[in-house]
């Protein structure tokens, strides 16, 4: 059953981000609705590895969707039968990821350039699951073909349920300004399907300022969520209140443990090297916290891990505890 997007606040799926451990966290931290790393229906077809384990998903991360691409009807059709066979919530189709090696082969954001393709696809995986299926894409190929109106009219017409409009061309890549007023632009062109927001969302006010300016019907987040896992909590929290808080030193370490051990659970040793792009984010704002990374960086076992990082929590806890005894 597809959920009620109606102001939501999602998070992305990313390739090599938004494994299973990752999306839990992020649930824990006030994400509404998740999706996996997109997954190629060709390597499901062929019974690959790498694209049969990002099937997996916890039942504590519901609602949530499996996201696949390709370029080939008969291959989108079977790999969304082999989705629906481990029972997500829904499946959404990626026509957005802007990589040479995805869009130039006319998957992902190559579907841009040939919408006949686009629908295609769209409902030859419509066609052949009893799931919901959604949608994710970009403005256009580049500043010359912004075609996300033509779009949006062509995907409810065939029953598409939900579409998320990445706010950027796919000349742009990650980088630059996305055009947030397109989504504006969708709904007063008389589209009824949910639209949400995608790109370049980063804190707790670009979520309030889109919403109230753009309209949309839910709001995606996806690289701001790698630097701040608590933007969905705080997100609702300045939505509600027009104020929110920033995490403590605690906090911080404790689910950054908790990440820690769920990564090593999933992939052993693998996931401990997998996890370090998350540190970053979970010691920022920490004054002269470079000198524990180099150690958190080669520390390759999970207790001695651990204890770094619970000694990091003592150092930065310190001081405060001797400010709060005068």
């Amino acid at each position: 059953m597809l959920p009620d997007f109606k102001n939501n606040i999602v998070l992305a799926p990313m390739e090599d981000v938004t494994e299973p451990p990752f999306r839990l966290i992020c649930k824990q931290l006030g994400a509404d609705i998740l999706y996996t790393e997109f997954i190629s229906s060709e390597g499901l077809i062929r019974d690959a590895r790498k694209a049969k384990e990002k099937l997996f998903f916890y039942e504590e991360e519901r609602p949530l969707a499996i996201q696949i691409y390709g370029g080939n009807e008969e291959s989108m059709a079977e790999s969304a039968r082999i989705c629906e066979s481990v029972n997500p919530d829904f499946i959404d189709i990626n026509c957005g990821c802007w990589v040479k090696d995805v869009a130039m082969r006319g998957e992902g954001a190559g579907l841009l350039r040939d919408l006949p393709k686009m629908q295609r696809i769209a409902e030859s995986v419509m066609q052949n699951t009893s799931l919901p299926v959604t949608l994710k894409t970009r403005l256009g190929w580049d500043e010359n073909s912004i075609v996300i109106l033509d779009v949006a009219r062509m995907l409810e017409s065939i029953g598409i349920k939900a579409l998320t409009v990445h706010c950027r061309l796919r000349s742009q890549g990650n980088k630059g300004e996305a055009d947030w007023s397109w989504v504006k632009r969708i709904k007063d062109a008389g589209v009824t399907v949910p639209i949400i927001l995608n790109g370049n969302i980063k804190t707790p006010e670009d979520v309030k300022f889109v919403f109230e300016s753009y309209e949309p019907d839910a709001v995606m987040i996806g690289q701001g969520a790698i630097q701040n896992q608590w933007i969905f909590k705080q997100s609702k929290q300045y939505l509600a209140e027009g104020k929110y808080d920033e995490p403590t030193i605690h906090e911080k370490i404790d689910v950054c443990i908790q990440h820690i051990r769920l990564n090593y659970q999933a992939r052993g040793e693998q996931g401990l090297l997998h996890i370090r792009k998350f540190f970053a984010g979970y010691l920022k704002g920490l004054p002269h916290v470079s000198k524990f990374r180099m150690e958190l960086m080669s520390t390759k076992e999970l207790e001695p891990l651990i204890s770094k990082f619970e000694e990091i929590r003592e150092y930065y806890s310190e001081p405060h505890l001797k400010k709060s005894d005068h």
